[in-house]
């Protein structure tokens, strides 16, 4: 007998007693675990920013009237010029200057030569410091921020749940999810850190927050 018959036949004997008409809606789940780790009154949109940065992405906070420069500084500050721009992204965001805006389709060795990508989100984790894409308007398939080596996201604040129960009920679980927390980055045996193996080796955030003054990064 090899191990994965041993294990379907446990299985086996523990639904020995399920009734052959059963369904998974017969039998309810309890749903009364915590369902957020942060305090009453925390704000979220800055627990956000301070777990996203704990990740060494930069945050950068502003409102949507100075969101374009926002974008312009950011990029400046990396010299990056050619950045793929995913469909829905609004183009009246976009800074005026130099930039280089790639658009779909473009294949990997295309996506491989330029310096980033730019999207939008699908929604943010507070206590994780996570972003959420799931290849919407704005956002673009997965290829556009895996494959170049800098990713520029622009968040709205109310896109950041407190917790990840929270996220979930937001999110469409038929989509393609991708969660990203901090830059790509992995550990071999003795710790030691290497950023951008399996994507972006530098990430930045912006949050649009209609509630905070404008700041330049």
């Amino acid at each position: 007998m090899t191990s994965r018959d041993t294990v379907l036949g446990r299985i086996r004997a523990a639904l020995a007693d399920v009734p052959a008409d059963e369904t998974p809606g017969d039998v309810p789940v309890p749903r009364d675990y915590r369902r957020t780790h942060t305090r009453p009154g925390e704000n979220t949109v800055a627990l956000f920013a301070e777990r996203v940065a704990d990740y060494r992405a930069t945050v950068t906070r502003t409102d949507r009237a100075g969101l374009s420069d926002a974008i312009a500084a950011t990029l400046a500050r990396h010299d990056v010029r050619h950045l793929a721009l995913p469909d829905g992204f609004p183009v009246a965001l976009l800074p005026a200057g130099s930039w280089a805006w790639h658009t779909e389709p473009l294949d990997i060795p295309a996506l491989d030569a330029l310096d980033g990508a730019i999207t939008l989100a699908a929604a943010g984790i507070a206590v994780t410091g996570t972003i959420v894409l799931d290849t919407g308007p704005g956002q673009g398939r997965r290829a556009l921020t895996l494959v170049p080596d800098y990713h520029l996201c622009v968040i709205r604040a109310e896109q950041i749940a407190a917790d990840v129960p929270d996220a979930l009920a937001r999110l469409d679980p038929t989509r393609p999810l991708t969660f990203i927390s901090g830059p790509s980055a992995t550990s071999d045996i003795e710790l030691d850190r290497v950023e951008g193996v399996h994507g972006p080796r530098t990430l930045d955030v912006i949050i649009v927050d209609p509630a905070h003054p404008e700041q330049q990064p």
